[in-house]
């Protein structure tokens, strides 16, 4: 025997995950599973809907009877429902785990009192954008992610951005919150160093922050000086952005390996998003050796460094700009571009979740990694004996 200790025994809860619908969020708990599949740390399982099933074959998946799934207010809702009708069945289940993780932030279903817990926040864009969510979204919101965030005995979250609102907004202590920014796996993408054709590249849903119309109206300028320049929108639920001009290509929903051929064959990304926990089609495209224009709001400044121009995303003539800029400075972007989204991985983004389990059953602090010795997480559990 070596001596070290035995893995950590972590369930995921993810009764409310729905493949499709949900974005940035999908992305991150499906390679969050395929990453932690290989640690030699914890061990790792899935508790899903009917909906939600097929996550990584390498993990051992439990399926909930009677839970459907869905992606809207109202289908969540739905699933917390018929979660609670079998909430002692589920704690029992859960109870050989060290750890409960909660991905998608709602805790379906809390653990019984004794068992420590792991919330993922991705951001607080609810809070500090509220008027883009409906009144359901928000008590929605605020009933399974802002009292399951407090509650919790560590968060994690996918950047410095992000955290810093958690701590503003919900009043939760800078140590009990880890950050593990979100990967790449370059080895899925093909840098492009050859030409490029003459169309932008948005992918993005169809969501009031990620600032569609504006871009539009951008590009509508940038047509004034170049009348063959072309907008191609990917993304889910488009047609919540109305009609379009001609010269804009909506395709919906489209395949990895569409998505990928789009960035190596894009003049430029540009990524007008108002608000961001993150923003992983930036590094994407980056992987690909495409210039990227982004969104100096939220978490982009951090994700992108110095490997993209930065623009105003409420002025359609700074999005204009910083498309022109991206374009005239394509060569010295994709060098830095590729060499950004690299140190971007899926790996570390399990190191630092690892840590968070770690440190949530007690065995540790998050000290190390991504979020920096000096921003160590505690577990609430651990304070509150401090206290006592």
């Amino acid at each position: 025997m070596d001596g070290s200790p035995d893995p950590l025994h972590v369930a995921l809860s993810m009764l409310t995950y729905v493949p499709g619908g949900m974005g940035g969020s999908e992305t991150y708990a499906r390679e969050l599973v395929r990453a932690l599949s290989h640690s030699r740390r914890v061990t790792v399982d899935t508790w899903v809907s009917r909906a939600g099933t097929g996550l990584d074959d390498q993990v051992a998946e439990h399926v909930v009877a009677g839970v459907a799934g869905g992606p809207s207010t109202q289908a969540r809702l739905l699933t917390i429902l018929q979660a609670r009708r079998h909430r002692r069945a589920l704690r029992r289940a859960m109870s050989a785990s060290d750890v409960v993780h909660y991905p998608f932030t709602a805790p379906v279903p809390w653990p019984s009192s004794n068992q420590r817990t792991v919330v993922s926040l991705l951001d607080t864009q609810h809070l500090d954008l509220p008027h883009l969510f409906s009144q359901a979204e928000r008590a929605y919101r605020r009933r399974f992610y802002d009292a399951a965030t407090r509650r919790a005995d560590v968060v994690v979250t996918i950047s410095h951005f992000a955290k810093s609102r958690i701590v503003e907004r919900l009043g939760v202590p800078p140590d009990r919150i880890a950050v593990a920014h979100l990967g790449v796996d370059a080895t899925s993408f093909t840098p492009n160093l050859g030409p490029r054709e003459n169309f932008l590249l948005y992918p993005a849903r169809g969501w009031p922050h990620k600032n569609h119309r504006r871009l539009i109206d951008a590009v509508h300028l940038l047509r004034e000086e170049d009348h063959d320049l072309r907008l191609v929108l990917t993304g889910g639920g488009l047609e919540a952005i109305g009609e379009v001009p001609d010269w804009v290509d909506v395709r919906g929903l489209v395949s990895r390996s569409d998505l990928h051929d789009l960035y190596r064959r894009a003049g430029c990304l540009v990524f007008p998003s108002l608000y961001e926990g993150f923003g992983l089609p930036p590094l994407e495209a980056m992987a690909s050796g495409c210039p990227v224009a982004a969104s100096d709001g939220g978490s982009l400044p951090e994700v992108c460094g110095d490997a993209a121009v930065l623009f105003d995303p409420n002025d359609p003539e700074s999005i204009a700009d910083g498309v022109r800029r991206a374009i005239a400075h394509r060569d010295t972007l994709t060098t830095a571009g590729l060499a950004q989204s690299s140190r971007f991985t899926w790996s570390a983004c399990a190191t630092a979740h690892e840590d968070a389990y770690l440190a949530a059953a007690g065995r540790s602090t998050v000290g190390a990694g991504q979020d920096g010795p000096e921003r160590s997480a505690t577990p609430r559990h651990d304070r509150e004996q401090e206290k006592q």
